[in-house]
Parts: C-alpha cells; sequence; structure tokens
C-alpha cells in the first residue's frame, strides 16, 4: 500500500509538471510570435491555466506563517532576477551602441520598484509572480475560512472579486507590481481548488471543448491579463477556463510519455523570469523556431546551473 501511495504521488507531481511545461511553452509561443492567430490562441489561456493549476494545489495553512513564507519564498527570487536582468540590459545595450531601457539613475529607481505596468520588454513578465502571490495570500485566507471551496458562503465574495476585476480592467491598465489582476486571479484560484471536488466525466469533453476552441479560434477576444483585458466577460475567460481544464485531463493522461514537457515545467520559474530576456535581445539575429529553443533551453540550462547550489537553489528556484 504504501508503495502505491508513493508512485501515485510520483504520478501525480508528473501531471503537474506537463500541465507546467505546456503551460509555459504557451507562454514562450506567445512571445515570439507576437502577431496572428497562434499568438492569440496562446494568449487565450496561458496565463488563467498557471492560476488555476496554483488553485489546485491549494490547501488552507495558517494565514501568518503562509504570507511570510510567500513574501519571503517569492519576493526574494522576483527581486534577483530583476536585478540582474538590469545589469546584463545595461551591458548588452550598450555593447550594441544603445541605450539601456533604465538609463535615467536614480529616477528609474521609481518604476523599477512600481513593477507591473512599468516594466516592458525583457521584464514584461515580472507582473506575474506577484500578482500570484497576492492572490494566494487572500485566496488563503478565505480557504483558511470556508476550506470547502463549495462552501455556500464563498458565494458572498467571489461574484464582488469577479465585478471588481472587469471593473478595474475597464478602469485602467497601470498596474503595481502586476496586482490590477489580483482580483481575478483569485476567481481563478478558486475554480481550480473548486474543480477536482466535481466528478469528471466524458460528458464533459464536448462542451469544454466547444468553449475552448471558441478562444482557440480567435471566436472569442483573447486575453491580456497583465492590463486586466479580460476579453468578453465571462465567455472569454469561461474559454481560458476550458482550455486549460482539458489541458490538466490530457497532462494526465499523456504524463508516462511526456518527460520532456515535464522537464520544462519543473523549470518553469526559471523559464517565465528569463525567456522574455533571450527573445528581446536575440531577435535581430533569428528566426522563430530558433528564439522558441533557445527561449526554452537557455532558461532551463541556468537553472541547472542554479542547482549545483542547494543554497543558491532555495533562494531562486
Amino acid at each position: 500500500m504504501e508503495n502505491r501511495g508513493q508512485a501515485e504521488a510520483g504520478f501525480r507531481l508528473d501531471w503537474v509538471d506537463v500541465a507546467r511545461g505546456l503551460g509555459i511553452l504557451a507562454v514562450v509561443v506567445g512571445h515570439v510570435w507576437t502577431r496572428g492567430s497562434l499568438r492569440d490562441a496562446m494568449y487565450s489561456f496561458h496565463m488563467p491555466l498557471f492560476f488555476l493549476l496554483s488553485g489546485m494545489l491549494s490547501r488552507s495553512h495558517p494565514p501568518g506563517d503562509f504570507t511570510r513564507r510567500q513574501v519571503i519564498g517569492q519576493m526574494r527570487p522576483y527581486a534577483v532576477f530583476l536585478a540582474a536582468l538590469i545589469a546584463l540590459d545595461q551591458i548588452v545595450e550598450t555593447a550594441k551602441g544603445n541605450r539601456p531601457i533604465f538609463h535615467q539613475w536614480p529616477e528609474d529607481i521609481v518604476p523599477i520598484l512600481l513593477g507591473g505596468f512599468w516594466l516592458r520588454g525583457p521584464f514584461t513578465i515580472f507582473w506575474f509572480v506577484p500578482c500570484l502571490m497576492v492572490a494566494r495570500i487572500l485566496f488563503n485566507l478565505a480557504l483558511s475560512r470556508w476550506p470547502d471551496p463549495l462552501d455556500r458562503r464563498w458565494a458572498m465574495i467571489l461574484p464582488p472579486m469577479l465585478a471588481l476585476a472587469y471593473t478595474l480592467g475597464w478602469w485602467t491598465q497601470a498596474s503595481v507590481l502586476g496586482l490590477l489582476s489580483v482580483p481575478m486571479a483569485f476567481v481563478l484560484l478558486w475554480v481550480g481548488a473548486a474543480w477536482p471536488r466535481l466528478r469528471w466525466h466524458n460528458g464533459k469533453i464536448l462542451p469544454l471543448g466547444l468553449l475552448a476552441l471558441a478562444g482557440l479560434s480567435g471566436l472569442l477576444p483573447t486575453l491580456n491579463m497583465k492590463a486586466a483585458d479580460y476579453g468578453w466577460p465571462l465567455l472569454s475567460i469561461g474559454s481560458a477556463i476550458a482550455t486549460a481544464l482539458l489541458l490538466f485531463r490530457l497532462s494526465a493522461l499523456v504524463a508516462p510519455f511526456a518527460r520532456p514537457i515535464a522537464a520544462l515545467g519543473r523549470e518553469s520559474l526559471a523559464i517565465m523570469y528569463c525567456h522574455v530576456a533571450v527573445i528581446h535581445y536575440l531577435t535581430p539575429y533569428l528566426g522563430k523556431l530558433w528564439l522558441l529553443a533557445l527561449a526554452l533551453l537557455i532558461p532551463v540550462a541556468l537553472a541547472r546551473l542554479i542547482r549545483l547550489s542547494p543554497r543558491l537553489a532555495r533562494w531562486l528556484l
């Protein structure tokens, strides 16, 4: 029984890694192909997938301890990766005879600290981790009161949170540390936590597939979660949820045969932080497929180097 439990736990970890791998692959593809139907298809689901997956893995924790661990565990690598990429930009752009993105010091310290909306170019993805962190802290606070996501009392906060998400998105795109997207991220965390409590049956494939196809095909407006642009109310985000849930199901089915994708999933944090910089600096010199390959392989190689030091790995990965 113990061996069976360990095997099942390993399988569950494998499918999560595969799901993360598919998600990070979609993120990178969406940043390599910056226009057209392929880009729109990736943007229709790729960021919601990570929020949903985080919700699926959520468990109630003491709020104080959880908040402390989240802030330290997430913002430490955020600060280190951001500082390293800013330093790299100073070196690369100066060597090319260009001005670095941040070149007015000390004035540029303010937009760097604001993050989110103010981080563009190779730093554009840095909105995601603070947004996820704050959403998880708030979600854990609610989960500690109502551990069952299907408890009716969740109805007191989910509709207002959803309304707040759309209202903020219509009002502004300015987002300190990406926190503009926290209300929608909170809703997605709840959907992810609630979904495993609903019994799966194959009859769900057709409605989920049709809704997913509406987003992937461009029939529905696509998403830009960083700017709190959620497309058509409920429908576009619903399509993203449908696509992600089907990909989770697929990940569970193919996990034993998808080790390369799972390997990407295990290094998804390093890829998330570094891939845009690879694309940004190499775009003038390489084709799309080369950019895709290097935007995955260079961060994976960096992560493997970091893992050579257990202390550094704890800090950054």
